[in-house]
């Protein structure tokens, strides 16, 4: 264990967790990696800007002045106005809170029922069939494709894209999860726990499910992104969020009919969507180098 105490703390029977000295090490490679912080440095002003999106509003998000339609970006309206004459930039602002909520509620969705699944399928081998085939048949489809296969029955909506959104992305989930325990319940703790008589559900709470959080931190962060674009996919098909909601594929699905002559209406949208996702994406890719024991620090 002395070679073992700067990286992790023994506890229980024979169990490991991250001690402190660990997640400064994982901190401390993340600090190498020069795209993870501009992913962070992204994502931070981009969340403060939403956070904060109705201090930082130039012009009311609903006030329609038909006298400034489709204004050019100037000193006024920094992005320019729609075809009501609404401030592009103080929409965009307000925008950003539906889709950062999209993709975070539709990530803690899938990520729990997905986690739960996974865990079920990796240590339960009799509900294993069961749940990889369901899983197969759901991977079947391309996420995009099977979102709209459910928001055909479900109905159109920023819900029910939401739940269609999710339920597209519960199969990555299980997969991740499932192969993980496989190869964690077959440890020596982990045999040691069942020979003293430990019930399988603690099992899996104590000591299986906080050895597969560094998988699930690095898959969920590349899935808040994943889950923004394809609500955006859905949006701009006119079958998420509505006008006039300001949320950015919306913004873009409306845009689209006056790229001639009002390009902004589109455009910026469309870039707050590519910095968004790309900064996700960074971050998401420098905690799984990070995270990753085989990758050297």
């Amino acid at each position: 264990m002395k070679g073992e105490n700067t990286m992790l703390v023994s506890v229980g029977i024979d169990k490991k967790i991250p001690s402190r000295s660990y997640w400064r090490l994982i901190w401390g490679s993340l600090l190498k990696n020069k795209g993870a912080i501009a992913g962070l440095i992204f994502l931070v002003l981009i969340i403060g800007m939403t956070v904060f999106a109705t201090v930082l509003a130039t012009h009311p998000v609903e006030t329609m002045t038909f006298e400034n339609r489709f204004e050019k970006p100037s000193s006024r309206h920094f992005l320019g106005t729609d075809e009501f004459g609404r401030d592009i930039f103080s929409r965009l602002l307000i925008g950003g809170q539906i889709s950062l909520m999209t993709g975070l509620l539709t990530v803690a969705i899938a990520g729990s029922i997905g986690t739960v699944l996974g865990l079920i399928a990796g240590y339960f081998r009799r509900l294993e069939l069961i749940i990889t085939q369901l899983v197969d048949i759901l991977l079947a489809f391309p996420a995009l494709l099977l979102a709209i296969a459910i928001i055909a029955v479900l109905g159109v909506g920023l819900p029910n894209a939401m739940i269609a959104v999710a339920i597209a992305l519960i199969p990555s989930y299980v997969r991740v999860v499932r192969g993980a325990v496989l190869s964690i319940k077959e440890k020596e703790y982990i045999e040691a726990a069942r020979a003293l008589g430990v019930r399988d559900a603690k099992i899996i709470s104590k000591h299986i499910f906080p050895n597969i959080l560094s998988p699930l931190i690095v898959l969920s962060t590349l899935q808040i992104g994943n889950s923004i674009l394809i609500a955006a996919e859905l949006s701009f098909l006119g079958l998420g969020a509505q006008p006039p909601s300001p949320e950015w594929g919306a913004m873009i699905f409306v845009g689209r009919s006056f790229l001639a002559n009002a390009w902004w209406m589109s455009l910026f949208p469309g870039l707050a969507i590519i910095i968004t996702v790309l900064a996700f994406n960074l971050l998401g890719d420098g905690l799984r180098d990070a995270l990753d024991p085989r990758v050297k620090k």
